[in-house]
């Protein structure tokens, strides 16, 4: 069983990656999009987006990040993945997916596919661009309006020289609504030679189970489910035929949980501006809510905590097993408004 962790424009960035890639699981992860739209990108710029890059192309836990990239001019993506992959990324990703109307009104992410001749010829302007030994992969949506064309736009992708093709199981005009659409990947696998990796609505065990049977992949994407539950990973492993001798599954449990929490604060309060810091926190225990009740009552408690050091106080009340009720700081702003967690791409 292949389980990678999804790219999350927004959300899944990678300071969430090293964490996550901390509590482990999974063999691979795919950064957010790099949006390449007519000029030849700075490394500063592939730095921002994977800092990675300083470490061999893998997080500080040894997990490989593949980099995606989204266009639609082949010559510019040939000539930005070339630059990129003199960097040492563990490979190249290339997005047919993204549903973000600014986007596919420029003729990229899911817009794409709409033409798969136009897929082809970009994948393969990629392929040649890229050093052989350097792994180029696709993800893809099952269409724009509807699946009709599924089949042949994984056909372009696997024609273009792509290696791997993840399909996200719905059209862009499903959005993110469920269900994932899992029984339409079988006839994708089929149309195809490549390993066809399985993506969407998987928060469970029970949705890795079905998932594996209804789409007949051994490979799975995360993203939501993961970042809800960071040890969903274990979880669908210790579940699996084999388990991994290396590694006891215990189910992670909030306690456990914390010092990631300040582990991410941490990394949060190094790496990004101050005026996203407190959002990222909030945004996490959000979705965290879905696994830990505890998460909900952490949410209630500093959402309406602006002040790093107001969050910093709480965090280290939290770790020392010290629960407060709703935080009393002074000279704070007004509540923040409810976040919303960007999904999967």
């Amino acid at each position: 069983m292949t389980l990678l962790l999804a790219p999350m424009e927004g959300l899944l960035d990678f300071v969430l990656r090293d964490v996550l890639t901390r509590v482990g699981g999974v063999d691979r992860c795919v950064s957010e999009f790099i949006r390449i739209t007519g000029t030849l990108l700075p490394d500063k710029v592939f730095f921002r987006y994977l800092p990675e890059l300083h470490h061999g192309g893998k997080t500080l836990s040894g997990t490989p990040v593949r980099a995606q990239l989204l266009g639609s001019d082949p010559t510019c993506m040939a000539e930005n993945a070339a630059r990129l992959s003199a960097l040492g990324p563990e490979g190249i990703d290339l997005n047919f997916g993204c549903p973000a109307k600014v986007v596919n009104r420029h003729g990229g992410g899911a817009a794409l596919l709409q033409q798969p001749e136009r897929i082809a010829a970009l994948v393969a302007a990629v392929r040649r661009a890229v050093p052989a030994h350097l792994p180029v992969s696709a993800k893809m949506r099952l269409g724009f309006n509807d699946a009709s064309l599924a089949r042949e736009c994984a056909q372009a992708m696997q024609d273009g020289g792509a290696c791997e093709i993840v399909v996200h199981a719905r059209t862009k005009q499903d959005g993110y609504r469920p269900p994932a659409y899992w029984e339409q990947i079988p006839a994708i696998r089929e149309a195809v030679r490549v390993p066809v990796v399985a993506n969407g609505e998987i928060w469970t065990v029970q949705d890795a189970q079905r998932c594996r049977e209804v789409s007949g992949c051994d490979a799975l994407m995360l993203g939501r489910g993961m970042v809800a539950d960071p040890g969903l990973a274990w979880a669908i492993r210790a579940n699996g035929a084999a388990p991994d001798p290396t590694h006891h599954h215990v189910p992670i449990e909030w306690p456990a949980l914390l010092p990631h929490l300040a582990d991410f604060w941490r990394l949060v309060c190094q790496e990004l501006e101050p005026r996203q810091r407190a959002g990222r926190l909030k945004q996490w225990l959000y979705l965290l809510r879905r696994r830990f009740v505890q998460a909900d009552i952490a949410y209630q408690q500093v959402r309406t905590l602006t002040d790093q050091r107001a969050i910093s106080v709480w965090l280290a009340a939290q770790a020392a097993d010290e629960p407060i009720s709703a935080p009393k700081f002074s000279g704070l702003h007004p509540p923040a408004c409810q976040p919303k967690p960007m999904p999967a791409n």
